[in-house]
Protein backbone atom coordinates (compact mmCIF):
# COMPACT_ATOMS: atom_id res chain seq x y z
CA UNK A 1 0.00 0.00 0.00
CA UNK A 2 1.26 3.44 -0.90
CA UNK A 3 0.34 6.82 0.55
CA UNK A 4 -0.03 9.85 -1.69
CA UNK A 5 0.13 13.29 -0.13
CA UNK A 6 -2.32 15.81 -1.57
CA UNK A 7 -1.93 19.59 -1.83
CA UNK A 8 -3.83 20.02 1.40
CA UNK A 9 -1.77 19.24 4.52
CA UNK A 10 -4.72 17.54 6.19
CA UNK A 11 -5.59 15.04 3.44
CA UNK A 12 -3.94 11.80 2.37
CA UNK A 13 -4.93 9.47 -0.46
CA UNK A 14 -4.12 5.77 -0.35
CA UNK A 15 -3.80 3.40 -3.26
CA UNK A 16 -2.75 -0.22 -3.60
CA UNK A 17 -0.34 -1.20 -6.33
CA UNK A 18 1.26 0.74 -9.18
CA UNK A 19 -1.94 1.73 -10.97
CA UNK A 20 -3.76 0.50 -14.12
CA UNK A 21 -2.34 -2.20 -16.36
CA UNK A 22 0.05 -0.89 -18.99
CA UNK A 23 -0.40 -2.09 -22.61
CA UNK A 24 2.27 -4.82 -22.70
CA UNK A 25 1.35 -6.24 -19.30
CA UNK A 26 -2.32 -6.17 -20.20
CA UNK A 27 -1.57 -8.18 -23.35
CA UNK A 28 0.50 -10.69 -21.35
CA UNK A 29 -2.22 -11.11 -18.72
CA UNK A 30 -4.97 -11.57 -21.31
CA UNK A 31 -2.90 -14.15 -23.21
CA UNK A 32 -2.11 -16.08 -20.03
CA UNK A 33 -5.74 -16.11 -18.93
CA UNK A 34 -6.88 -17.25 -22.39
CA UNK A 35 -4.27 -20.03 -22.39
CA UNK A 36 -5.31 -21.09 -18.89
CA UNK A 37 -8.96 -21.37 -19.92
CA UNK A 38 -7.93 -23.29 -23.04
CA UNK A 39 -5.98 -25.84 -20.97
CA UNK A 40 -9.02 -26.35 -18.74
CA UNK A 41 -11.03 -27.26 -21.84
CA UNK A 42 -8.28 -29.29 -23.54
CA UNK A 43 -5.77 -30.47 -20.86
CA UNK A 44 -3.60 -32.25 -23.45
CA UNK A 45 -2.41 -28.84 -24.67
CA UNK A 46 -0.23 -28.61 -21.57
CA UNK A 47 1.78 -31.66 -22.63
CA UNK A 48 2.25 -30.22 -26.11
CA UNK A 49 3.15 -26.64 -25.19
CA UNK A 50 4.83 -27.12 -21.80
CA UNK A 51 8.63 -27.21 -21.50
CA UNK A 52 10.03 -30.74 -21.53
CA UNK A 53 13.67 -31.11 -22.64
CA UNK A 54 13.10 -34.71 -23.75
CA UNK A 55 10.43 -33.53 -26.22
CA UNK A 56 12.57 -30.69 -27.54
CA UNK A 57 15.49 -33.05 -28.23
CA UNK A 58 13.55 -36.16 -29.25
CA UNK A 59 10.51 -34.67 -31.00
CA UNK A 60 11.88 -31.25 -32.02
CA UNK A 61 9.19 -29.32 -30.13
CA UNK A 62 11.27 -26.17 -30.51
CA UNK A 63 8.39 -23.83 -29.60
CA UNK A 64 8.24 -25.01 -25.99
CA UNK A 65 10.86 -22.53 -24.57
CA UNK A 66 8.35 -19.79 -25.45
CA UNK A 67 4.93 -21.39 -25.10
CA UNK A 68 5.57 -22.88 -21.65
CA UNK A 69 5.47 -19.45 -20.02
CA UNK A 70 1.81 -18.97 -20.96
CA UNK A 71 0.61 -22.12 -19.18
CA UNK A 72 -0.18 -22.54 -15.48
CA UNK A 73 -0.97 -25.45 -13.20
CA UNK A 74 -3.86 -23.90 -11.27
CA UNK A 75 -5.76 -20.78 -10.37
CA UNK A 76 -3.35 -19.72 -7.62
CA UNK A 77 -0.35 -20.34 -9.88
CA UNK A 78 -1.58 -17.92 -12.53
CA UNK A 79 -3.02 -15.51 -9.96
CA UNK A 80 0.23 -14.96 -8.09
CA UNK A 81 2.32 -14.75 -11.28
CA UNK A 82 0.04 -12.16 -12.86
CA UNK A 83 -0.24 -10.25 -9.59
CA UNK A 84 3.56 -10.04 -9.31
CA UNK A 85 3.83 -9.05 -12.96
CA UNK A 86 1.37 -6.19 -12.40
CA UNK A 87 2.89 -4.98 -9.14
CA UNK A 88 6.51 -4.93 -10.34
CA UNK A 89 6.21 -4.70 -14.10
CA UNK A 90 3.96 -1.68 -14.59
CA UNK A 91 6.55 0.83 -13.42
CA UNK A 92 9.24 -0.82 -15.52
CA UNK A 93 7.09 -0.63 -18.63
CA UNK A 94 6.43 3.04 -17.97
CA UNK A 95 10.18 3.59 -17.63
CA UNK A 96 11.30 1.49 -20.63
CA UNK A 97 8.34 1.62 -22.96
CA UNK A 98 6.17 -1.31 -24.01
CA UNK A 99 8.44 -2.59 -26.77
CA UNK A 100 11.54 -3.06 -24.65
CA UNK A 101 9.53 -4.40 -21.72
CA UNK A 102 8.08 -7.15 -23.93
CA UNK A 103 11.53 -7.88 -25.33
CA UNK A 104 13.00 -8.15 -21.83
CA UNK A 105 10.11 -10.31 -20.61
CA UNK A 106 10.56 -12.86 -23.40
CA UNK A 107 14.33 -12.86 -23.03
CA UNK A 108 13.96 -13.74 -19.33
CA UNK A 109 11.37 -16.43 -20.05
CA UNK A 110 13.38 -17.99 -22.86
CA UNK A 111 16.60 -17.67 -20.85
CA UNK A 112 14.96 -19.49 -17.96
CA UNK A 113 13.92 -22.26 -20.35
CA UNK A 114 17.42 -22.57 -21.79
CA UNK A 115 18.87 -22.80 -18.27
CA UNK A 116 16.55 -25.71 -17.58
CA UNK A 117 17.58 -27.30 -20.89
CA UNK A 118 21.30 -26.99 -20.17
CA UNK A 119 21.00 -28.32 -16.62
CA UNK A 120 18.91 -31.25 -17.84
CA UNK A 121 22.10 -32.67 -19.37
CA UNK A 122 23.95 -32.69 -16.05
CA UNK A 123 24.91 -36.31 -15.26
CA UNK A 124 23.03 -38.02 -12.45
CA UNK A 125 19.51 -38.05 -11.11
CA UNK A 126 19.25 -34.25 -11.01
CA UNK A 127 19.70 -33.84 -14.76
CA UNK A 128 17.68 -36.93 -15.58
CA UNK A 129 14.69 -35.67 -13.62
CA UNK A 130 14.87 -32.26 -15.29
CA UNK A 131 15.18 -33.92 -18.70
CA UNK A 132 11.86 -35.71 -18.37
CA UNK A 133 9.98 -33.19 -16.20
CA UNK A 134 7.34 -30.81 -17.52
CA UNK A 135 7.79 -27.13 -16.65
CA UNK A 136 5.04 -24.56 -17.09
CA UNK A 137 4.40 -21.05 -15.84
CA UNK A 138 5.55 -17.46 -16.23
CA UNK A 139 7.66 -17.58 -13.06
CA UNK A 140 11.00 -17.47 -14.89
CA UNK A 141 10.03 -14.30 -16.76
CA UNK A 142 8.45 -12.80 -13.62
CA UNK A 143 11.65 -13.42 -11.65
CA UNK A 144 13.48 -11.47 -14.34
CA UNK A 145 11.00 -8.63 -13.85
CA UNK A 146 11.62 -8.74 -10.10
CA UNK A 147 15.36 -8.49 -10.70
CA UNK A 148 14.95 -5.49 -13.00
CA UNK A 149 12.71 -3.79 -10.44
CA UNK A 150 15.35 -4.30 -7.76
CA UNK A 151 18.06 -2.90 -10.03
CA UNK A 152 16.07 0.19 -10.98
CA UNK A 153 14.39 0.78 -7.61
CA UNK A 154 16.71 -0.94 -5.11
CA UNK A 155 15.45 0.79 -1.99
CA UNK A 156 11.73 0.53 -2.65
CA UNK A 157 10.10 -1.32 0.27
CA UNK A 158 8.50 -4.68 -0.51
CA UNK A 159 6.30 -6.29 2.11
CA UNK A 160 7.47 -9.88 2.38
CA UNK A 161 4.50 -12.06 3.31
CA UNK A 162 2.57 -8.76 3.34
CA UNK A 163 4.04 -8.05 6.79
CA UNK A 164 7.80 -7.38 6.78
CA UNK A 165 9.00 -4.36 4.74
CA UNK A 166 12.43 -4.89 3.18
CA UNK A 167 14.21 -3.06 0.32
CA UNK A 168 13.63 -4.54 -3.12
CA UNK A 169 17.33 -5.41 -3.58
CA UNK A 170 17.30 -7.60 -0.47
CA UNK A 171 13.97 -9.14 -1.38
CA UNK A 172 15.30 -10.35 -4.74
CA UNK A 173 18.52 -11.57 -3.08
CA UNK A 174 16.45 -13.63 -0.61
CA UNK A 175 14.21 -15.26 -3.20
CA UNK A 176 17.27 -15.92 -5.39
CA UNK A 177 19.03 -17.65 -2.49
CA UNK A 178 15.93 -19.70 -1.73
CA UNK A 179 15.69 -20.85 -5.35
CA UNK A 180 19.41 -21.68 -5.44
CA UNK A 181 19.29 -23.77 -2.26
CA UNK A 182 16.09 -25.48 -3.40
CA UNK A 183 17.54 -26.32 -6.81
CA UNK A 184 20.60 -27.86 -5.17
CA UNK A 185 18.34 -30.30 -3.35
CA UNK A 186 16.68 -31.36 -6.60
CA UNK A 187 13.97 -30.13 -8.97
CA UNK A 188 11.17 -31.83 -7.10
CA UNK A 189 8.32 -30.35 -5.14
CA UNK A 190 6.45 -29.12 -8.22
CA UNK A 191 8.47 -25.89 -8.33
CA UNK A 192 11.00 -25.31 -11.12
CA UNK A 193 13.66 -23.58 -9.03
CA UNK A 194 16.21 -23.88 -11.83
CA UNK A 195 13.83 -21.97 -14.09
CA UNK A 196 13.55 -19.21 -11.48
CA UNK A 197 17.33 -18.93 -11.33
CA UNK A 198 17.50 -18.92 -15.11
CA UNK A 199 15.09 -15.99 -15.26
CA UNK A 200 17.19 -14.04 -12.77
CA UNK A 201 20.42 -14.80 -14.62
CA UNK A 202 19.01 -13.99 -18.06
CA UNK A 203 17.58 -10.71 -16.81
CA UNK A 204 20.83 -9.67 -15.17
CA UNK A 205 22.97 -10.48 -18.21
CA UNK A 206 20.55 -8.77 -20.56
CA UNK A 207 20.41 -5.56 -18.55
CA UNK A 208 24.18 -5.49 -18.04
CA UNK A 209 25.36 -6.65 -21.44
CA UNK A 210 22.11 -6.81 -23.36
CA UNK A 211 20.99 -5.69 -26.78
CA UNK A 212 20.69 -2.00 -25.95
CA UNK A 213 24.24 -1.89 -24.60
CA UNK A 214 25.67 -3.81 -27.56
CA UNK A 215 23.84 -1.78 -30.19
CA UNK A 216 24.81 1.46 -28.50
CA UNK A 217 28.47 0.45 -28.58
CA UNK A 218 28.22 -0.60 -32.24
CA UNK A 219 26.52 2.64 -33.19
CA UNK A 220 29.07 4.70 -31.23
CA UNK A 221 32.05 2.94 -32.84
CA UNK A 222 30.51 3.23 -36.32
CA UNK A 223 29.92 6.98 -35.95
CA UNK A 224 33.44 7.42 -34.56
CA UNK A 225 34.86 5.47 -37.51
CA UNK A 226 32.94 7.64 -39.98
CA UNK A 227 34.19 10.82 -38.33
CA UNK A 228 37.79 9.63 -38.36
CA UNK A 229 37.45 8.59 -42.00
CA UNK A 230 36.13 12.04 -42.95
CA UNK A 231 38.99 13.67 -41.04
CA UNK A 232 41.52 11.61 -42.97
CA UNK A 233 39.96 12.43 -46.33
CA UNK A 234 39.56 16.13 -45.70
CA UNK A 235 41.56 18.72 -43.86
CA UNK A 236 39.33 19.07 -40.84
CA UNK A 237 40.39 21.06 -37.78
CA UNK A 238 38.52 20.97 -34.52
CA UNK A 239 38.37 23.75 -31.98
CA UNK A 240 38.23 27.51 -32.37
CA UNK A 241 39.78 29.72 -34.99
CA UNK A 242 42.97 31.48 -33.99
CA UNK A 243 45.12 34.07 -35.65
CA UNK A 244 47.16 31.43 -37.51
CA UNK A 245 44.02 29.76 -38.86
CA UNK A 246 43.04 32.54 -41.29
CA UNK A 247 43.98 30.59 -44.40
CA UNK A 248 42.59 27.24 -43.22
CA UNK A 249 39.46 25.78 -44.80
CA UNK A 250 37.13 23.42 -43.04
CA UNK A 251 35.35 20.93 -45.32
Amino acid sequence: MRSRYSSSASHFAYSFGPGPLTPAIKAIVVTNVAAFVMTLIVPAITLYLGLRPADIVGRLHVWQPITYMFLHAGIFHILFNMLALWMFGVELERTWGSRFFLEYYFVCGAGAAMTTMVLSFVPGSFGQELYTSLTIGASGAVYGVLLAYAMYFPNRPIYMYFVFPIPAKYFVAIIGAISLLSSMSGPGGGIAHTTHLGGLLAGYLYLKRGRIHVLSQIKYRYVKWRINRVRRRFDVYSGGRGEKDVDRRVH
